[in-house]
Parts: C-alpha cells; structure tokens; sequence
C-alpha cells in the first residue's frame, strides 16, 4: 500500500494529488513550482529565483518521506522557457550533485505562470 506524503514547509497540492507517495521503498513527488509554502504565492519572478524555492520545496517534501537529493534516482524538469536551461542548471547542479537520470523539456504553460517544475523519484 502506498502512502501519502504532506508536510506544511512546502506548499499545499493545488488539485486532488499528493504532495509524494512513498511505495515499494521510493517516493515519487509531485512536480513543484516556486510557490512559498507561507505565503502560498510564487514570489520570483526569475529562473534563478523560482529554482531556488523548487528545490527548497523538493527538499521538504524529501524529508517529509525519509529521503533526501542524494537519494534522488530520476528526475522530470520543465522550463517554460528552453532559453532558461543555462540558468536552471546551475543551481540544479547544487542540489542534485549525486547526478540522478533526467529529462528537461520546455512547456507551453506551467501552473500559475510558474517558470520552473521540478519532479522526482528517489530511495527512501
């Protein structure tokens, strides 16, 4: 059986889903976006900015399930922009330095104009 991940230092699911679910020894997060988890609004309007709070939120969600960055075995990125990736990278790079799998593509639209989201799944 699965089970359902929610801490308050990252911000709330904004539809019907789980902030993660932990099953058969991974967790696997919902994508996040730049919101502040005590303001409930995305607060950079820059990629640098936005990523910033991705990752914090990543960070509490991983946490929250028993796991951490370095546990991280595949990673989804979404960029509204593909001209962001530079950017991204780099302070992608800060977090992930156990260099999970990826895949990073650029959307049309992410939620609430958001710039960045960022999923992942990882050993608990």
């Amino acid at each position: 059986m699965a089970n359902k991940i929610s801490t308050n230092k990252a911000p709330s699911a904004i539809g019907p889903y789980s902030q993660a679910v932990v099953h058969a020894g991974l967790v696997y997060t919902s994508g996040q976006i730049a919101i502040n988890p005590e303001t409930g609004n995305i607060e950079a309007s820059d990629i640098v900015g936005q990523t910033e709070q991705v990752m914090k939120n990543l960070g509490a969600v991983l946490e929250a399930a028993g796991s951490s960055f370095d546990k991280a075995i595949k990673t989804t990125c979404f960029l509204a922009n593909i001209a962001d990736f530079g950017a991204f990278n780099e302070i992608y790079g800060k977090y992930f330095t156990s260099k999970p799998a990826r895949s990073c593509v650029a959307v049309k639209d992410l939620p609430k104009g958001a710039l960045v989201e960022v999923e992942v799944i990882a050993e608990v």
